[in-house]
């Protein structure tokens, strides 16, 4: 764990090296490469069919390195220090899930909850509430049962996502925009560049599972800013 105190490199520096994907487990992942155009994903949030565990094919594209630091003098919104995250909550679709840290596998794939039922933290970027996109990752489905993620397409612009914090702090999101993106053309920079405020991005499958490839075909991407601070 890492005090409150302390300084990460920018995430988008790290996934210049290790790109984005999702795994067909229905779970959000960044570790290989995807882009994508833009899609209304409330409807298409769960899959009904059993899944087995299975890599996405890793796109080409690499991100260009972005830092973060090149924003902070233009800073806009609250930004709290960093402090690892320990609960997310999300009212609207009935989530609260403590949060399990991921980091990168040795495929250089980011590493997924081996809970279906628990979100997971990706540590090698902010942590939510500081400066840049936070990224937290939950399972769509798993064996035909629902994971912790499996209605977050039903979000909306204005509902709220709140992360519990080891400082003490709460920070409370407000959902901007819901996008879905196709695995194969997800944008990178969209997703993970380089931003001016305290930001969170909540990741996992999307579309309709295909049980012959063991896989979903698009990642569903929540966008959030921080919107208030309780202490």
């Amino acid at each position: 764990m890492r005090s409150s105190g302390s300084v990460r490199a920018p995430v988008a520096a790290a996934l210049a090296v290790v790109g984005v994907a999702l795994v067909a487990t229905g779970l959000a992942v960044p570790p290989a490469r995807t882009a994508a155009p833009p899609v209304a994903p409330s409807t298409q949030s769960s899959a009904t069919t059993a899944v087995t565990p299975a890599p996405s094919p890793r796109p080409t594209e690499r991100a260009a390195p972005t830092q973060q630091a090149d924003v902070r003098d233009r800073v806009r919104g609250p930004v709290l220090p960093e402090s690892d995250p320990v609960v997310v909550s999300i009212p609207r679709i009935g989530v609260r899930s403590t949060l399990v840290s991921l980091g990168l596998a040795a495929d250089g794939a980011m590493e997924v909850p081996g809970d279906p039922a628990r979100a997971g933290w990706f540590t090698r970027g902010p942590a939510p509430g500081a400066l840049g996109p936070a990224v937290i990752a939950g399972h769509v489905s798993w064996n035909g049962t629902p994971g912790v993620f499996y209605r977050l397409g039903k979000l909306r612009r204005g509902d709220r996502i709140v992360v519990t914090r080891e400082d003490g702090t709460t920070a409370v999101f407000v959902v901007e925009k819901v996008a879905r993106y196709a695995k194969a053309r997800f944008p990178i920079r969209t997703v993970y560049g380089a931003i001016d405020h305290a930001g969170l991005r909540l990741i996992t499958c999307g579309g309709a599972y295909d049980s012959s490839r063991y896989r979903y075909p698009d990642n569903v991407v929540v966008f959030a800013r921080l919107d208030s601070v309780r202490t």
